[in-house]
């Protein structure tokens, strides 16, 4: 027996795995004999599997096989081999024990989200009771028909240094149960070696079968002038993302990778960067895309208010609360929350949040009842979050919660041959919208090439529509951009953010002669007013509105200012802003 002992230690420790710990650390006189027959037992049944594939046989019945073989030697209940395509898609699985008639088990039978973070992350993933690991969702834990405690060992399936798949058990856990979870981890990864190199050798042949036909076909045109393109992968059509430069392309990408799990997404990237429309994508891709998508500007509330936002309220809660009402949260259930401008919130209120995207459970505002919600979070900031963690301006526990799978977003000026996409789709727009049958000149998207565009793909929408008004034919040249006549105010915004001398704007001078004015102020203006019937740098045809709202914007919308600026009256200021419809903005 002490022979037959220390011939199986050395074969398991040839083979890479190790005996448990009971015949280990024992001396051979005192081995346990039950230990010993377990041992026994899984060399026996790993040799049973090592026969079975290297049988001649399809890939799916060697690997059902070796999953049933599984049964006669490890304890478990359910188990399953789960093989990706090229995609990340499930290719072929099978299983015992999931109550499926054959070999071939419904794809809606399998703990996907434990199954996808095995091939994701490449490690083993060992729960000793799915109920309380965070990776098993309910409907996993459903699936696994998990009554009593019941432990869960999956290992991935590699091929060339890649996880292509898992091989995973399920059993219920014992107190007086010989097996432990370690050793199981062990066995279960040699295993899976094996079936790794077997379903390379089986890809292997079937594509060099693919490839025979392929290498006639290429023999036979060597010396025509026929050339075939490379197969190009599939591209994602995301409605709204204009742009098939290699960073938009980039993106949409992982976008469609991203959507297909649950994980947590921060969207980085600069202001105008199209961040919202990225949410909105994964959103539409992901299986949530007919549950809601629920979106809030954390930026736009105070901290009370976004309180309520968020989780609701009762009837009575504060002043004004004439109703319950449900927060964002509660409407976002089973769907997904795009929570903008993360960065902005207060430090008393990221922690309320934390506790939130950690339990997915929260309290209106005026009660104690707890509600529980299934909410998949999207956040975006175009802030510097590692910054304001460093300064304490933003929770360090908070910011690895939302930073799970980051994305960023390029600026307008890292993509910069989608601008002629772009601006042609924003001119569209305003045909349609104004009854125009603008187009551009081919200088014009020179001059659009050349831009910056600090403020992203908002500014250039801007300056569409900006310059489309203010032209004077039925098409737009390059002298019609304000940056052309050295009135681009975003650029001189660059300059100074890059550190370079900015133009100053030139300052806005009054036209009484082409200022709509009340006809009882007309002669005392040009009378008070010494830069009467100046020209505007911009040109004659600039309408007074422009000058009028511009002056506002620098004044923060205060008339007086405004026609103190353009040495007016206030009342000149009003009847120019009614005459034209502006609303007044209110800082």
């Amino acid at each position: 027996m002490h022979h037959n002992i220390s011939k199986s230690e050395q074969n398991a420790r040839d083979c890479g795995i190790s005996l448990p710990n009971a015949i280990k650390g024992c001396p051979k006189s005192d081995t346990n004999p039950a230990s010993v027959a377990l041992h026994e037992r899984a060399l026996t049944g790993i040799f049973e599997i090592s026969k079975v594939l290297a049988d001649a046989a399809r890939l799916e019945l060697k690997l059902a096989k070796v999953v049933d073989l599984l049964h006669s030697f490890v304890q478990m209940r359910h188990g399953i081999i789960a093989l990706c395509d090229a995609e990340g898609g499930l290719d072929i699985t099978v299983a015992s024990g999931c109550g499926t008639n054959g070999n071939e088990p419904s794809r809606s039978r399998l703990p996907r989200n434990a199954i996808d973070q095995i091939v994701t992350t490449d490690t083993p993933l060992l729960a000793e009771d799915i109920a309380m690991h965070p990776t098993f969702t309910a409907a996993d834990i459903e699936v696994l028909g998990a009554s009593d405690t019941v432990s869960f060992i999956g290992v991935p399936i590699r091929v060339d240094g890649n996880a292509i798949g898992a091989l995973t058990l399920d059993r219920v856990l014992e107190s007086r149960s010989s097996y432990r979870l370690d050793d199981d981890v062990r066995l279960l990864t040699m295993i899976a070696n094996m079936v790794g190199q077997t379903v390379k050798l089986h890809r292997f042949s079937a594509a060099d079968r693919e490839r025979t036909p392929e290498l006639e076909h290429r023999l036979q045109t060597k010396f025509s002038d026929v050339k075939h393109p490379a197969p190009r992968r599939k591209k994602v059509h995301v409605e709204g993302m204009i742009g098939d430069s290699p960073a938009i392309s980039a993106l949409l990408e992982k976008i469609a990778v991203v959507a297909k799990a649950k994980t947590t997404v921060l969207l980085r990237g600069e202001s105008g960067t199209g961040k919202e429309l990225a949410a909105k994508a994964i959103h539409e891709l992901s299986p949530r895309a007919k549950r809601p998508f629920v979106k809030l500007n954390c930026a736009a509330l105070p901290e009370t208010v976004l309180e309520s936002e968020l989780f609701g309220h009762e009837k009575g809660a504060f002043t004004s609360a004439f109703n319950s009402r449900k927060g964002r949260f509660e409407l976002a259930d089973k769907g997904t929350l795009f929570l903008d401008e993360i960065g902005e919130i207060s430090a008393s209120f990221q922690a309320k949040l934390l506790r939130v995207l950690q339990e997915q459970e929260f309290e209106r505002v005026g009660s104690n009842q707890t509600i529980k919600v299934d909410v998949r979070v999207i956040a975006a900031t175009n802030r510097n979050l590692e910054e304001a963690v460093a300064r304490n301006e933003f929770r360090a526990d908070l910011y690895y919660r939302i930073n799970v799978v980051p994305l960023l977003v390029p600026a307008l000026r890292q993509r910069r041959s989608d601008i002629p996409l772009l601006a042609a789709e924003f001119l569209k727009k305003f045909n349609d919208e104004n009854g125009c049958t603008l187009t551009f000149d081919p200088r014009a998207i020179e001059v659009l090439m050349k831009c910056e565009f600090p403020g992203n793909i908002r500014e250039l929408e801007n300056c569409v529509h900006r310059t489309a008004i203010l032209a004077e034919g039925l098409s737009i040249g390059r002298n019609d951009f304000a940056c052309s006549q050295g009135q681009c105010f975003a650029e001189a915004l660059w300059k100074c953010r890059s550190g370079k001398a900015a133009l100053q704007p030139p300052p806005i001078l009054p036209e009484s002669a082409n200022l709509a004015t009340p006809p009882d102020e007309a002669a005392s203006s040009a009378a008070t007013n010494p830069l009467a019937g100046a020209t505007h740098p911009i040109g004659a045809r600039t309408p007074d509105i422009e000058r009028v709202i511009a002056a506002m914007e620098r004044c923060g919308w205060v008339q007086a200012k405004a026609a103190r600026l353009l040495g007016l009256t206030p009342r000149q200021i009003g009847y120019v802003l009614r005459k034209y419809g502006v609303e007044i903005k209110r800082l």
